[in-house]
């Protein structure tokens, strides 16, 4: 990934350009929201006032409509004391009030729905101007960020690139671990697990015609138990082994180392300076992984014989170095490459990166391969 840094500082300042006339516009809307809600706010300060105002004419003509009622009431019980025009008096107005009482309940009805409206605006804006006043404040940091630095842009982009590519490699290994412990899982105890279930389905019936045979089988079955067992096992520790959880990081990579030189055919010679000891859970995933890492590199790309293993246990840090009498390579071609390859070296950098600790790597075409690197931990 190359670009010239002028046409790179061209493309940001442009960014920048942009970005700031964003910022503005995201400004204007912040205010013009701020503004609507005092607007807003205003107008539903009103609208409480008119419907505390039709409240209370509606609370007063429900008393007048109650008492139009009885009147009409009472007239239309006595006839003698009351003549027609009475009643008919009395009926309008019962009738006149029970007309007013529904149109005050309609315009309560219609200032409490505005108002609830008002309201639910007055939210939305409120959280719109949140929105703007926060989104000014994070672009105003981005700003300040691609002002303040523009120098090593090209390195830092390669870097990104790295890390990107570094991320697609580590899914592309992730994937390839999963069909190849499914492969495994499928050829080994998955297929041993069938067998066993039609032996013992074979014993049970054989118990009914034949229980002499049931022994042999079953000490059959038991080894085909035993070799399940011992398959499913070898792919827990492939994944991770549980005896760097039980009992530490040397146990680990000493059965990990066995199990390296027989499948390998390889010397591998293992030194330990220091006291054995646990240390953080991290650390020991670390330092494992880096040495899985650096040894599975040596078995693709080396074609070496012998590997030399040293670990040194001091007082606040580990020294690890690895050695091969392999290929060798020309170390300034250490990028990752677009075929996959290259991003092993990347991720152990990362990792000791992470951990605070340093990796230095001398390999020279024909000579072999030697890498060496520390991680500090706290006693």
């Amino acid at each position: 990934m190359v670009a010239d840094i002028k046409a790179l500082d061209k493309i940001i300042k442009e960014t920048i350009s942009t970005i700031q006339h964003s910022k503005e516009q995201i400004y204007c809307i912040a205010e013009t929201a701020r503004m609507e809600c005092q607007r807003v706010e205003e107008e539903i300060k009103e609208v409480k006032g008119q419907l505390i105002k039709i409240i209370n004419e509606v609370n007063k003509l429900e008393l007048d409509e109650r008492t139009a009622r009885i009147r009409l009431m009472d007239v239309s019980k006595d006839f003698r004391s009351y003549n027609e025009e009475d009643i008919k008096n009395a009926y309008e107005r019962a009738q006149l009030t029970q007309l007013k009482l529904v149109m005050l309940r309609e315009e309560e009805k219609t200032l409490r729905f505005k108002r609830d409206h008002l309201e639910i605006s007055l939210k939305r804006m409120k959280d719109t101007a949140k929105r703007a006043e926060t989104l000014v404040s994070q672009v105003g940091v981005a700003l300040q960020f691609l002002s303040n630095d523009l120098s090593g842009v090209s390195e830092k982009l390669t870097d990104i690139y790295d890390i990107q590519q570094l991320g697609i490699s580590i899914i592309r290994a992730q994937e390839e671990e999963r069909k190849r412990v499914a492969r495994e899982i499928h050829d080994g105890p998955a297929q041993s697990m069938a067998n066993i279930v039609m032996r013992a389905e074979y014993c049970s019936k054989l118990l009914e015609v034949n229980p002499s045979m049931v022994g042999n089988e079953l000490g059959s079955l038991q080894q085909l138990v035993r070799q399940s067992l011992q398959e499913t096992r070898k792919i827990i520790f492939d994944l991770r082994p549980m005896v760097l959880d039980d009992l530490g990081l040397i146990p680990a990579l000493k059965r990990y180392l066995e199990d390296y030189k027989i499948q390998n055919k390889l010397i591998v010679d293992f030194t330990l300076i220091g006291s054995e000891k646990r240390f953080d859970s991290s650390l020991e995933v670390a330092v494992f992984r880096i040495i899985q890492e650096a040894l599975t590199n040596i078995k693709k790309h080396a074609k070496a014989k012998h590997v030399f293993i040293k670990m040194e246990l001091i007082s606040n840090r580990i020294n690890v170095s690895i050695k091969d009498d392999g290929y060798g390579f020309n170390t300034a071609n250490t990028k990752p490459q677009e075929n996959g390859s290259g991003y092993g070296l990347l991720g152990m950098k990362e990792r000791i990166q992470l951990l605070k600790g340093g990796l230095f790597l001398n390999s020279t075409p024909g000579k072999g391969t030697e890498i060496s690197f520390y991680l500090p931990f706290e006693n």
